[in-house]
């Protein structure tokens, strides 16, 4: 053997001692033996043996922080995915869930459960690991100094394990009463913020606020079932608890020859941070599987029955020129808003030419906006077949179908932000198209009055604007669209004469050759009608 391949023998025994001493300096200034004492039994400097602790501090923060990251990126991820996916799923299902579905229902999938996501099961998914290696870092040291603890520890995971099994059937039912008790709350105190005129009107305030006061009882209510047993289950640990610490002692006595008392100092040490530790994994598992009923709720949201295709191919349509002329023909039309209920609409046959300005006026529930729902396939027909240009829009795509129908509504919707982006939320248009359409729907004098023109900060559902302004700023969108097909819900139902003036003469003037569909709320906007 040469003398290079010598050297390099004798090298690596000296790091591997060197390896071996840090081990035990680590391990018995973590005992509780000084630096001092350390530096005196081993012979080194004192500097060296606090470079050796903060390698070792180095190295844990490091640990510490890669797995932090880790968890952090993955859990947003995760959360990022459920949220979108959820979102995507609620935003593509049909009318009827809306209809069937408390709206606190929903934003409670949103709010505390996207939230647990969020924070709560990450934070406890990292407590848990952190304890697990501590768990079986802790019986590692005392089983290779005691290892007849094993024949005591086996039976007491078996308890623990069946504590921790009986407590988390309990456990989950009642965060699901947490969780279904909390969604009518949130309804009720939506429907009564949003109703707060009404209420004050009829003098039902305290009605309202015993109502409100019941359901958060409720909630308590379950809030508290759950208190109390956490309360149970911590009595339990803690009696397991101290009699492995007992166990451990008494064993410790009995081999009393065998060790010093130090190392019975360091067994029993081990043995309540095993205690502690077992208890607290218990503790945080159940929670960790408490709030994986957030997960599960926001699947079920995640997989909602959903709307016909987006986009379809259709052999007789072209997305630029269709619908060129705007003939609308129903035939045998029947329509239910959901399974089980009456037929809105019975066996509907209409055949309107291209241009034609109709007309719709009856009695409340007599069918006028359920024509409107049909048309932008709000609602799937029972029966029969709508035609617009001889196309059947059952064939088409939802979005191909809606993007070539305008509707102005009752409720003009109005989004925070500017003017214009409200006016061209897609940026499709020059500002000379804006201005003309802002001239159209008569709306000019206004903007021009704004210090910030057409960069004027519109706040949240246009609250800074009077209903006659928003239902104008509507229908300068629809100028802009440029459809063969408009529908108007009651558009002027809730605005004053002189602006339901303005409208009608725009729609007369601007639309002449668009097919057009008036929902009446006073019967003179329709008279001249075909």
């Amino acid at each position: 053997m040469g003398p290079k391949k010598v050297s390099g023998k004798v090298s690596a025994q000296k790091k591997m001692m060197s390896i071996e001493l840090k081990r035990e300096i680590i391990e018995k200034n973590e005992q509780g033996v000084r630096v001092a004492d350390l530096a005196r039994q081993y012979g080194r400097s004192t500097s060296m043996i606090y470079t050796v602790l903060k390698q070792k501090g180095s190295i844990k923060g490091l640990s510490t922080l890669i797995a932090t990251i880790i968890l952090a990126i993955a859990s947003t991820r995760a959360s990022i995915r459920f949220h979108n996916t959820m979102l995507w799923s609620v935003m593509k299902s049909p009318s009827a869930f809306f209809d069937t579905t408390p709206m606190g229902r929903i934003l409670n999938r949103f709010g505390k459960d996207i939230n647990s996501v969020d924070i709560d099961i990450p934070n406890r998914l990292q407590s848990v690991t952190t304890i697990i290696v501590a768990i079986i870092g802790s019986l590692v040291v005392i089983i290779s100094t005691l290892p007849i603890f094993m024949v005591v520890m086996i039976p007491l995971c078996v308890v623990y394990i069946f504590i921790q099994c009986f407590y988390m059937t309990c456990s989950r039912q009642v965060r699901r009463l947490q969780s279904v008790t909390l969604s009518p709350m949130i309804s009720f105190f939506s429907e009564s913020v949003q109703g707060a005129s009404t209420i004050r009107a009829f003098a039902a305030q305290y009605d309202f606020i015993d109502r409100q006061d019941k359901q958060i009882d409720t909630n308590c209510r379950a809030f508290y079932s759950s208190t109390l047993l956490n309360r149970w289950l911590s009595i339990r640990l803690q009696f397991l608890g101290n009699t492995v610490v007992f166990v451990t002692a008494l064993l410790a006595v009995i081999e009393r020859r065998s060790f010093t008392p130090a190392l019975v100092g360091l067994i029993l040490s081990y043995a309540l941070s095993v205690t502690e530790n077992l208890a607290t994994f218990v503790r945080v598992f159940t929670q960790v599987e408490s709030q994986m009923i957030a997960v599960e709720r926001i699947h079920e949201y995640s997989d909602l029955q959903s709307e016909a295709s987006w986009e379809t191919e259709c052999v007789r349509f072209s997305r630029d020129d269709w619908p060129s002329r705007g003939e609308v023909i129903f035939r045998e039309y029947t329509m239910r808003y959901r399974s089980g209920t009456e037929l809105v609409l019975r066996d509907i046959n209409i055949d309107i030419p291209p241009g034609q300005k109709v007309g719709l006026v009856g009695r409340t529930g007599a069918g006028k906006s359920s024509l409107a729902l049909a048309l932008f396939r709000i609602v799937e027909p029972e029966s029969g077949v709508i035609l617009i240009d001889g196309v059947d829009i059952a064939m088409l795509g939802l979005h191909d179908l809606r993007s070539k129908i305008t509707i102005i509504p009752q409720d003009p919707v109005v989004f925070s932000g500017t003017l214009r982006r409200n006016l061209d939320p897609l940026e499709e248009h020059s500002d000379e198209d804006l201005w003309k359409a802002i001239e159209q729907s008569h709306l000019k004098n206004f903007v021009l009055s704004l210090e910030a023109g057409m960069k004027h900060q519109i706040s949240e559902g246009g609250e800074n604007l009077s209903v006659g302004q928003r239902q104008q700023l509507c229908l300068a969108r629809a100028l802009l669209k440029k459809t063969k097909i408009l529908v108007l819900d009651e558009a002027t139902a809730a605005v004053d004469l002189e602006t339901d003036k303005l409208i009608q003469k725009t729609i007369r003037q601007e639309f002449w050759d668009c097919t057009v569909f008036t929902i009446a709320h006073r019967l003179y906007t329709v008279l001249d009608y075909d």
